[in-house]
């Protein structure tokens, strides 16, 4: 049970970001979750909090253990809610948001999906590519891409997500194959104005590449578009691109300069007593995106 305690401790203060409200909001005072959070740190031997006087920061390691203890916290709670529900059908409103071209592609049908098996439920898709406040907003879940900012928020990892540089295979017959990021200058590459650039790993170091070319848009799928029209190299997520490289519409290079996966989280604004449709949804959406064959299947 103390292990219990130090890790929801640690999570609340992450979250409110201080002893003195973590401790209100578990009606303790702010000595004991400080005692727990030294007791975690001692036993994990690594510092996950910076504090000072003024304000609490999360360590790099922190950040990272964040993720496993919200996830480790919601699968439980999850777990003792399903015992007590027993033989409970899942009903009532659910709020979805999610970025416009992925919620597009991927979350309205499986939401759809969800709705054919839960037939007590309704639901509302928001697709955005804005940030979404979710409790001024009343959304019981955001799919969110990528680095999570508000520690506030509960985030489950639902899968992974990479990006790589694709063209078609009229491209590379009419100008060739690049082999190094060198090669690129000598390349059409379609760019999102929006972007400092394209992200790549080098000798393990990162490298921020400033692409070539005459053709931009502020619209990623119209650089896909233009990719399967043989109009240059673009620079998209494999969620977008999957299927094109399976049935070889297109083909990806530059492989071994890819940065690591980012995650693709379902995040919300708590984790105790979260309704039975909202928990059905994650589980499905996690499901579907965590395996691998997921993203290159056929349309």
């Amino acid at each position: 049970m103390s292990k219990l305690k130090e890790l929801e401790a640690f999570v609340r203060v992450a979250q409110k970001g201080s002893l003195t409200a973590a401790a209100a909001g578990e009606g303790v005072t702010p000595a004991i979750i400080g005692r727990r959070l030294d007791a975690l740190e001692d036993r994990l031997g690594v510092r996950l909090l910076t504090r000072t006087t003024r304000k609490l920061t999360l360590t790099q390691e922190g950040e990272a253990f964040l993720e496993d203890c919200q996830r480790i916290l919601t699968d439980l709670a999850n777990a003792e809610a399903q015992l007590s529900l027993g033989s409970a059908r899942a009903s009532g409103h659910l709020k979805v948001t999610a970025p416009a071209g992925f919620g597009r592609k991927h979350v309205a049908p499986l939401l759809l999906e969800f709705l054919r098996a839960h037939p007590e439920v309704s639901a509302s898709l928001d697709l955005s590519d804005r940030t979404v406040d979710l409790v001024g907003e009343g959304i019981d879940c955001a799919v969110r891409l990528g680095g999570l900012v508000d520690s506030s928020l509960v985030a489950v990892r639902l899968g992974e997500m990479k990006r790589v540089v694709v063209g078609s295979p009229a491209y590379f017959q009419r100008k060739g194959v690049p082999r190094s990021l060198d090669d690129l200058a000598a390349h059409d590459c379609l760019s999102l104005p929006t972007q400092p650039g394209w992200d790549f790993v080098v000798a393990g170091k990162p490298i921020l590449f400033k692409p070539p070319g005459r053709f931009a848009c502020n619209d990623g799928a119209v650089l896909h578009e233009w990719a399967l029209a043989g109009m240059g190299l673009a620079w998209r997520s494999l969620w977008e691109v999957g299927d094109d490289l399976r049935w070889g519409r297109l083909v990806s290079v530059l492989d071994e300069f890819a940065t690591p996966p980012v995650g693709i989280h379902a995040v919300f604004p708590q984790r105790r007593h979260l309704p039975l449709r909202v928990r059905l949804f994650i589980d499905l959406l996690r499901d579907n995106y965590g395996r691998p064959d997921y993203w290159d299947r056929a349309e």
